[in-house]
């Protein structure tokens, strides 16, 4: 098992399912295909998780769950989602239960676990209307008070797994007067609700992950008792989006799943493809191609393991350090898809054949992350609303706050550190200007200079990687500048200008989030990650967006991570800063019950 034991339940559940490229494997690229092709909900691999017991992974320990960090939590999404987006988003609805763990009372707690648990319970999210889209205030269904509790009447739409599930939340109006505060969130159990009351809406047809339950509801003057209301009447609204500050962080491991199997998939070909009398590895442009592809996926790494450490040690901070992780890493992976079906040529477009045509398939399901959950504009947009306040706090900083974003950066960034539990009720829709990975930099850019006097460190490597944090640094001081002397647009209506500027703020999070997770632990995740090199030429690309001149980066780096590659492939191990031991084919006797592997985490 790895050292870390909070990748020990993804190893165990990667060995369970098996190796995907083999067709007896539990989700294989052969029958996830088949699945697909039929348009068919996945329910036997979906029934297998609940057998797994992974649902129990989304209930807190104190509700007799195994939930305890979100840290493991993404790593086992990664893992499902690399075999098939569609069996992991589908089971991924049961992480609404993050908005009754968040704001629910003590039964309303206990009544959902015993619901998920006992009952392999499934729910949606029930926000979205035809006519609204991201307008969440704009929303036309109606909860009408009434004696003992609301009569709901309108519909919602298009709602993942929505007629499938026991458990409904549902966003409605309560007050026709409109506002912030003229919503509310309602935990609707079909089996306690008359069934005249609501409705099923036909499956929709969709690009990707087509065998999903994506359909919508529609209620008719369906009663909902008073109970069912989550927290205080017109809390709606905030509640949902500190509900989106959870998914938002989480929808980054449906992205890792799906990059590393389209690595895999690419590099697989590039290796056995032979053209010109050599391996397409072997010809500069394509291996270029796959050699960043990883690096990326390296830099996705660093910020979404933050992001999910983050809701444990600074929750507070949980409205930006989502939108980073979820503006980054799918427009990110997106990219790396589509770089790496440059590669395969035309193969990439064919629905069978190389590897059961997973990688087409990747190419459709992986196009709709980045917008769940708020599109990436919408992020973005609620980003530009917060950059100047944490340009006023970062110009504010002192010797007392140096000391706790100090403390607060360990805790977030080593991955030996233990992690709190996570206080949920601490989430606030502002992060009243508290950004630690960018305002904390100057604090690992002195333990870079510490590092000169340490001779296990490359002092060439070491001085690059000075020098590209320093570069980091001096961006961020200009556009903290360019902040403090600009106008300032409330609303919907920012500039274009104002976009970009979030974007970069975005790029200058996950270069800090690289160094940050280099300087907190160089010595404890192998020696490809301690060497540096690979740090060293990420910084320099994220820094190439918006300052081309950042620097020349030696060959023998590239060539060195082309080597980890590799290995990594060689070795059977996830492409990831935590490289994960992939299943092995094995036969059916080896295959070891889930039950005895969790043992391991006692």
């Amino acid at each position: 098992m790895h050292q870390l034991k909070q990748y020990w339940v993804a190893e165990a559940l990667e060995k369970d399912l098996g190796d995907p490229t083999q067709p007896e494997s539990v989700m294989s690229f052969k029958s996830v295909m088949e699945l697909d092709e039929r348009e068919e909900f996945p329910e036997k691999d979906v029934e297998w998780l609940y057998n797994w017991n992974l649902h129990h992974y989304h209930i807190p320990v104190e509700y007799g769950g195994e939930l305890k960090s979100y840290e493991e939590f993404v790593a086992f999404v990664r893992v499902l989602s690399r075999r098939d987006l569609t069996t992991s988003i589908t089971f991924s609805t049961l992480f609404w239960s993050g908005l009754v763990w968040m704001a629910g009372t003590h039964e309303q707690k206990q009544k959902l676990a015993k619901f998920i648990k006992d009952k392999h319970g499934a729910m949606c999210l029930a926000y979205s209307e035809r006519a609204h889209g991201s307008d969440l205030v704009g929303s036309d269904v109606q909860a009408t008070k009434v004696p003992g509790g609301y009569l709901l009447n309108g519909e919602k739409w298009p709602i993942n797994r929505a007629t499938i599930s026991g458990i409904s939340v549902v966003l409605a109006k309560t007050d026709d007067s409109g506002g912030a505060r003229s919503l509310s969130l309602f935990v609707v159990d079909k089996s306690e609700i008359d069934p005249a009351g609501y409705s099923n809406l036909p499956k929709i047809k969709t690009l990707g992950i087509r065998g999903s339950d994506m359909s919508g509801i529609r209620f008719d003057n369906c009663f909902v008792p008073e109970e069912m209301r989550l927290g205080q009447e017109g809390a709606g609204l905030e509640l949902g989006l500190k509900g989106f500050h959870l998914t938002r962080t989480l929808c980054a491991a449906f992205s890792l799943g799906s990059a590393d199997t389209a690595l895999r998939t690419v590099l697989k070909f590039a290796l056995g493809r032979k053209l010109y009398g050599k391996t397409v590895f072997d010809i500069p442009h394509p291996r270029t191609t796959l050699v960043e592809a990883f690096l990326d996926i390296l830099v996705c790494d660093c910020v979404t393991i933050a992001g999910a450490r983050s809701f444990h040690v600074a929750p507070e901070q949980s409205s930006v350090s989502s939108i980073f992780v979820k503006y980054f890493v799918p427009t990110a992976v997106e990219k790396v898809v589509q770089n790496l079906s440059v590669i395969l040529g035309a193969r990439f477009y064919l629905r069978e054949g190389h590897d059961e045509g997973i990688f087409q398939k990747v190419v459709r399901d992986n196009a709709i992350i980045s917008v769940f959950d708020g599109s990436t504009v919408v992020n973005l947009h609620a980003l530009i609303l917060q950059l100047r306040q944490m340009a006023k706090y970062r110009a504010k900083r002192n010797a007392a706050t140096y000391e706790k974003l100090r403390s607060r950066l360990e805790s977030r960034f080593s991955l030996e550190a233990p992690l709190p539990p996570c206080e949920r009720a601490k989430f606030e829709l502002f992060s009243r200007g508290c950004d630690d990975v960018l305002q904390g930099l100057e604090i690992s850019l002195e333990h870079l200079y510490g590092l000169k006097t340490d001779a296990s460190v490359d002092a060439e490597v070491l001085q690059k990687l000075i020098t590209l944090t320093s570069t980091v640094l001096e961006e961020l001081d200009a556009q903290d500048e360019f902040l403090a002397s600009s106008g300032f647009e409330y609303g919907h209506d920012q500039s274009p200008e104002s976009f970009e500027l979030a974007k970069k703020y975005c790029t200058l999070h996950a270069a800090a989030a690289c160094v940050h997770m280099w300087v907190y632990n160089r010595k404890i995740l192998g020696g490809f990650f301690a060497k540096g090199e690979w740090l060293a030429i990420c910084l320099n690309r994220l820094l190439m967006t918006f300052r081309p001149s950042s620097g020349i980066i030696p060959s023998i780096y590239i060539e060195n991570v082309a080597q980890e590659l590799l290995k990594l492939d060689r070795e059977n191990k996830m492409f990831s800063i935590v490289p994960l031991q992939l299943a092995q084919a094995q036969s059916p006797e080896e295959k070891t019950h889930a039950a005895s592997e969790l043992q391991l985490q006692a």
